[in-house]
């Protein structure tokens, strides 16, 4: 029986990282752990915190939820940001660490939500990708992109992707 896995899905808003996940974990009979959703469930919307503590203080609370889902069995989905904190980045050390990315025109429709408060607009995304871009590259084992292919397709390659053996087991 393989040992149990820490897969861990970084990437821009809008990238996917929830929707691949949830189906990702399914497929590897793991659970899933999406910690904006720890973020909201334990301290409400994460745009009411930004409006009301600012950045920082949502980024407190955003690796705290990280610390606590990263070490254990688990599909993780990290929010967009939370690769700017170097604690994070290094508890990701040794896990398998996915980068979901996407084409700007493909993700136009996936960020008029409002949920996202530091993307307004397809010029906002594109200014924090820009930011972030060497340290998600930094980070991920591998990278999948989520414009156009089909979901299935995706998880697919990145479940096989864990499953093999990491470079140095062997």
């Amino acid at each position: 029986m393989p040992e149990p896995v820490t897969v861990v899905l970084i990437g821009p808003p809008a990238a996917g990282k929830t929707r691949v996940g949830k189906r990702l974990a399914k497929r590897l009979g793991l659970p899933f752990v999406d910690t904006d959703a720890m973020v909201v469930a334990e301290h409400g919307p994460i745009a009411a915190i930004f409006a009301e503590h600012g950045e920082p203080h949502f980024r407190a609370l955003e690796r705290s939820a990280v610390a606590e889902a990263v070490h254990r069995p688990a599909v993780v989905s990290l929010g967009g940001g939370a690769i700017l904190d170097p604690e994070t980045r290094a508890d990701l050390d040794g896990k398998r660490v996915v980068l979901l990315t996407v084409r700007p025109e493909a993700i136009a429709s996936r960020i008029t939500n409002g949920k996202r408060p530091l993307i307004t607009d397809l010029d906002s995304w594109k200014r924090l990708l820009a930011e972030r871009s060497e340290i998600y590259h930094s980070l991920a084992g591998y990278t999948a992109d989520t414009s156009s292919r089909p979901i299935e397709t995706i998880v697919e390659e990145i479940a096989r992707w864990v499953e093999s053996p990491k470079e140095d087991d062997a």
